[in-house]
């Protein structure tokens, strides 16, 4: 019984990665099992499956170029600080932006993107243009091309990957949940996104595992119930 409620656990994480493939440097979410020993009085003589996540699938995906003057994607290590929906500061690898109604950077998830004070206001303009060190340069209204003025610097950090966790929202945050140095060898890719680090083929082969793992652990629930009931007739015939 364990066995098939923890099937089902390690199936709604694979699905969980398959949903995703198409987002931005999504990070899958690895799964395994494991028995566990029954603690209590006495030896623990007992064991029930247990399906956990061991970490986190840090591999980057492949970056292809957009054209989009507003996407940018991590080359190498590091992360974008944002402000995830609780006010928290947050981090991200996720690269394309937007401008929203408020004038404000934003990515596709609608999280506001750290500068170096804070959200990045952007003021209207003919062309923004973002470095490969995550400056935001700025063409003003009505100026010509060589008028470029430099507006922020996008918050970019690289903690070490034991010090940083996946929340439930699916952004990482350090454990410590301190706000994480900005690290100025951290640069990006202009123009460009990362892609999933989902492998597809791989996924759906564990999601046909898992569910005839489930198929045979219900069996065996099944065999086990006619068992008790021979058993239980035999005795009856005593």
């Amino acid at each position: 019984m364990t066995a098939a409620i923890n099937t089902q656990v390690s199936q709604a994480t694979i699905s969980s990665n398959l949903a995703n493939i198409e987002m931005p440097a999504f990070k899958a979410d690895l799964e395994q099992f494991r028995s566990m020993p029954v603690f209590g009085d006495g030896h623990p003589s007992r064991a029930y499956a247990m399906s956990e996540r061991p970490g986190i699938d840090y591999t980057p995906g492949t970056i292809y170029k957009t054209g989009n003057p507003l996407d940018f994607a991590i080359n190498g290590d590091g992360w974008i600080a944002v402000q995830a929906e609780d006010g928290t500061e947050a981090y991200t690898r996720r690269g394309d932006m937007r401008i929203n109604t408020s004038g404000f950077l934003e990515n596709g998830n609608g999280l506001l993107v750290y500068g170096n004070g804070g959200p990045i206001a952007l003021p209207p303009a003919e062309e923004v243009i973002i470095g490969t060190d995550g400056t935001i340069s700025i063409r003003p209204l009505g100026e010509e091309a060589k008028a470029l003025a430099v507006l922020d610097r996008i918050k970019l950090v690289n903690p070490p990957i034991a010090d940083i966790n996946k929340s439930a929202d699916g952004l990482f945050r350090l454990r410590s949940g301190l706000p994480a140095a900005v690290d100025a060898s951290v640069n990006v890719a202009p123009e460009s996104l990362e892609n999933s680090n989902v492998n597809m083929v791989g996924a759906m082969a564990r999601m046909i595992e898992t569910a005839r793992l489930f198929e045979l652990n219900i069996k065996a629930m099944s065999a086990a119930k006619e068992n008790d009931e021979v058993g239980t007739r035999i005795l009856a015939l005593n």
